[in-house]
C-alpha cells in the first residue's frame, strides 16, 4: 500500500506545490480535535465550525489556482488562434506541424490540471471520511450539500468545470482543422494515415467524462442496467478491450435479453385461461408465471459463476433450456398436464442468462461505448416487456396439426421455441468467445506486472478518483503515512480488489444505504409483478376483458418504459437530486397502490387503468433512480466476480417476483372477489416500510 500523504507529495508538480490542499496539516488537525473533545477542552460545535472554515480555505486556495490556470490556458489558446489564422492565410507545412504540437502542449498541460484537481479531490474525500469515522458524525454529507448548493459555491467550479470544456473544445476543433488543412497539401501516399482523433484530445475527453457525474439519458439508462464497472480499469486495459471487442457478440447478448423478456411476459394475458383449461383455478396463473422466476433465483448464480470461464457456453445452454422449456409449455395442453406446464416454465427460468448479458457488457465492451451498450440492455428489456403481451394479443387463432393443438394458450410456447431455435443457430455461427489471457500473463510474469503497475499508478489514481463522486469512498487504496493513525476498518489494496466469494461476503459489504436501496428494488418489483401477473384474472372478473384487451393494456404499460426513462434521464434528474426523485416516486407508488383498492364504490375501468398506470410509471421512475443510486453507493468489490452488484439486484428483483406470484395464488383461496385487495395489501405494507427506511437513510443517499 502507498501512504496517501507521501503519494500526494510524490505526484505534486513542484511549481504548484503551494496550491495543493495541506493534507498532512488537516489530518493532524482531525487528530487534535479528537484529543480536545476527549479532554473536554473543546465543544463539538466549535470543532465543526473550525473544521468547516479550514476546509473552505483549503478548497478556495485550490479552486482559485485552478481558475487561474484555466485563464492561462485560455490565453495561450487565444495567442495560438492568431498564429492559426495567419498560417491558414499563408500555408506552410512546417508551421502547421509546429502549431499542432503547440495545441497538444496546451492539451498536456490541461491533463496536468485535471490530475491536480483529482489529487485534491481524493485528499478532501479522505479527510471528510476520516472526520466522520473519528467523530461518528455525518459531516461529509452536510458539508458537500451546503457548499455545492450555495450560489457562490467553490465546489461547483470542480463539479461543473465549464472552463475545462471550453478549453477542450477549442483544442479539439483547432487540431481537427489543422489536420484537414495539412491533408489538402499532400497526396495520400505522401504521409502516414492520420488518426481519426488526436490521442491528447482523447485522453482529455476520457478524463473529463470520468470527472463529470453525468445525468444524461444514456448514463441514466446505463445505471438503470446496474452494469458494474471495475473501478481500477486503466487505459491500457481498455485498449485490449478494443482489440477483442466483437460487435455481433454484443448484439447476441442484447438479443438474448430481448427474447427472454418476451418469453417472460408473452404468457401473462393467457396464463389464467391455460390454467383453467388444465383443470386448475384461474389464480394458479400466479404459480405458472412465477415458476420461471423461482428457477431464475438459482440460475442467476450459476450463470454468473459460469461467466467467469466462458460466455458462449452459458448462452448455448440458455438457448437450449428455453427451447425445451417452451416446447414443454406448449405440449402441456395436449398432455392435459399442469405439471408439465409448470416444469416447462421452470426450465425456461433455468435458461435466464441476464447475469451473463450484464457481465459481458461490463467485461468485454470497450469503455467508450459501454454506456451505449448498457442503455441498449435496458432498451432491449423494455422492448421485450412491451412486445411479449402484444405478441400474445396477435396469437388469437386456433388449429390442429395431427394431435398438436395450436391456440392462444399454446402458441406463445411454440412461437418462442422457434425463436430460440433460430437464436441458437445465429449464436453458433456469429458468437466469438472473448480472449481470457490477461490473468495468465499477470501470473506468468510478476515482474512485468509490477513494472506495469508502477507505470500506470498515476493513471489509476486519476481515473479512479475522476470516476467517482466526492462522497463515495475511493477505490484508490492509499494509506495515511502514520500507521497508528490508519483506520482499522480501511481495507488493504489487495482486499479491496478481491471480489466477494459468497453471498455472505457480499452481504457484509452492504451498507445500510445499499440495503435500503435493495429493499426499494424489491418493493417496486413486487408491486409491478402483482399488477402485471393478476391483470388477466382481475380484469376478466371485474370488466369482462378478453385476452386481446389485456394484451393491449399490458403492451401500453410496457411502451411507457423508454419515454419515462428519457424524461427522467434528460430532464427531471437535472432539476432534482436523485434522492428527492426517489422519495417522491415511492410516495406516488403508494398513492397508486392505495387508489387501486376496491373498497366503497363499484370498481370501474378508469379507476383500474389510471391507478395502475400511475403506480407502474412511478415504479419505472423509481427503478431507474434506485439503480442509479445503488451503482454509486455499492462497494467497488461488488463490481466483479460471481457475487457482483448486478447479481444482487437481479436476485432481489427475482425474489420479489416469486413472492408476488405466490401471493396471487394464495390470494386465490379467498375467492376472486377478494383477490385484488388481498394482493394489494402486502404491496402497501412493503411500500410504507420502504418509505420509512428511505427517510431514515435520506442523508446518506448521495
Amino acid at each position: 500500500m502507498v501512504a496517501f500523504g507521501k503519494y500526494l507529495q510524490r505526484k505534486q508538480i513542484e511549481e504548484w506545490r503551494g496550491y495543493y490542499i495541506n493534507y498532512k496539516m488537516m489530518k493532524k488537525k482531525v487528530k487534535q480535535y479528537a484529543e480536545q473533545i476527549r479532554g473536554g477542552s473543546q465543544h463539538p460545535r466549535h470543532v465543526l465550525k473550525d473544521f468547516s472554515r479550514m476546509l473552505d480555505t483549503q478548497i478556495e486556495k485550490t479552486v482559485l489556482f485552478m481558475l487561474e490556470q484555466q485563464g492561462l490556458l485560455a490565453g495561450r489558446l487565444a495567442t495560438l488562434r492568431e498564429t492559426h489564422d495567419a498560417v491558414l492565410e499563408q500555408p506552410d507545412i512546417s508551421k502547421i506541424v509546429e502549431l499542432r504540437e503547440s495545441y497538444r502542449d496546451v492539451g498536456r498541460d490541461l491533463l496536468q490540471l485535471l490530475v491536480f484537481v483529482e489529487l485534491n479531490a481524493i485528499g478532501l474525500r479522505k479527510i471528510l471520511k476520516k472526520f466522520d469515522k473519528r467523530f461518528g458524525y455525518r459531516f461529509a454529507d452536510y458539508y458537500v450539500k451546503t457548499r455545492a448548493d450555495h450560489p457562490y459555491s467553490q465546489l461547483q467550479q470542480v463539479f461543473k468545470h465549464v472552463g475545462v470544456g471550453a478549453v477542450v473544445g477549442a483544442i479539439s476543433r483547432n487540431l481537427h482543422e489543422l489536420q484537414e488543412h495539412e491533408g489538402s497539401f499532400y497526396s495520400i501516399y505522401d504521409q502516414p494515415v492520420l488518426p481519426l482523433q488526436d490521442p491528447v484530445v482523447e485522453a482529455i475527453k476520457t478524463a473529463v467524462d470520468k470527472l463529470t457525474n453525468s445525468t444524461s439519458f444514456l448514463n441514466f439508462l446505463a445505471q438503470h442496467a446496474l452494469i458494474m464497472q471495475d473501478d481500477l480499469q486503466t487505459p491500457s486495459e481498455d485498449t485490449i478491450d478494443e482489440r477483442t471487442y466483437h460487435f455481433n457478440s454484443l448484439l447476441l447478448n442484447l438479443g438474448n435479453t430481448f427474447l427472454y423478456m418476451v418469453n417472460t411476459y408473452i404468457i401473462v394475458p393467457t396464463a389464467d385461461d391455460y390454467s383453467m383449461s388444465l383443470g386448475a383455478a384461474a389464480t394458479v396463473c400466479g404459480v405458472v408465471i412465477g415458476s420461471m422466476a423461482v428457477a431464475q433465483v438459482f440460475s442467476s448464480v450459476y450463470f454468473s459463476a459460469w461467466s467467469n470461464k466462458s460466455y458462449f457456453k452459458p448462452l448455448v445452454f440458455s438457448s437450449i433450456a428455453l427451447f425445451i422449456g417452451n416446447l414443454m409449455y406448449a405440449l402441456a395442453y395436449d398432455a392435459n398436464s399442469i405439471t408439465l406446464l409448470l416444469l416447462g416454465r421452470l426450465c425456461c427460468g433455468l435458461g435466464s442468462a441476464r447475469a451473463v448479458n450484464r457481465r459481458y457488457i461490463s467485461d468485454c465492451v470497450p469503455l467508450r461505448i459501454r454506456m451505449q451498450a448498457s442503455a441498449g440492455f435496458v432498451s432491449a428489456s423494455a422492448l421485450g416487456m412491451a412486445c411479449g403481451p402484444a405478441l400474445a394479443g396477435l396469437l388469437q387463432i386456433k388449429f390442429k396439426i395431427y394431435k398438436l393443438t395450436f391456440n392462444q394458450s399454446t402458441l406463445p410456447g411454440w412461437v418462442m421455441a422457434v425463436a430460440w431455435l433460430f437464436y441458437l443457430v445465429w449464436l453458433c455461427i456469429s458468437f466469438k468467445e472473448p480472449l481470457r489471457d490477461t490473468e495468465e500473463q499477470e501470473g506468468s510474469n510478476p515482474n512485468e506486472t509490477t513494472s506495469m503497475t508502477d507505470r500506470e499508478e498515476n493513471s489509476r489514481a486519476v481515473e479512479e478518483g475522476l470516476r467517482k463522486p466526492l462522497l463515495i469512498t475511493s477505490g484508490l487504496k492509499l494509506e495515511d503515512e502514520d500507521e497508528e493513525d490508519c483506520d482499522e476498518s480501511e481495507e488493504s489494496a489487495e482486499d479491496s480488489r478481491r471480489p466477494a466469494n459468497s453471498f455472505g461476503d457480499a452481504y457484509r459489504l452492504l451498507t445500510p444505504s445499499v440495503k435500503v436501496q435493495l429493499l426499494i428494488y424489491f418493493m417496486l418489483k413486487y408491486a409491478m409483478e402483482i399488477l402485471l401477473s393478476e391483470s388477466s384474472v382481475v380484469t376478466s372478473y371485474y370488466f369482462g376483458w378478453t385476452t386481446s384487451s389485456v394484451a393491449i393494456f399490458l403492451a401500453c404499460l410496457g411502451l411507457t418504459v423508454l419515454p419515462i426513462n428519457i424524461l427522467v434521464g434528460s430532464y427531471i434528474s437535472n432539476m432534482f437530486e436523485d434522492r428527492q426523485i426517489l422519495l417522491t416516486s415511492e410516495i406516488i407508488v403508494f398513492i397508486g397502490i392505495l387508489f387501486s383498492f376496491n373498497l366503497f364504490v363499484p370498481y370501474t375501468v378508469p379507476q383500474y387503468v389510471i391507478s395502475g398506470l400511475v403506480m407502474f410509471v412511478a415504479a419505472e421512475v423509481l427503478e431507474g433512480v434506485n439503480l442509479s443510486l445503488l451503482s454509486r453507493v455499492m462497494s467497488s468489490r461488488l463490481s466483479k466476480g460471481t457475487y457482483n452488484g448486478g447479481l444482487l439486484s437481479t436476485e432481489a428483483g427475482t425474489l420479489a417476483r416469486v413472492v408476488a406470484d405466490a401471493t396471487i395464488t394464495l390470494g386465490g383461496f379467498l375467492g376472486r372477489n377478494h383477490l385484488l385487495n388481498a394482493t394489494l395489501l402486502p404491496s402497501l405494507v412493503i411500500c410504507i416500510g420502504s418509505i420509512v427506511a428511505t427517510c431514515c437513510t435520506y442523508n446518506s443517499l448521495y
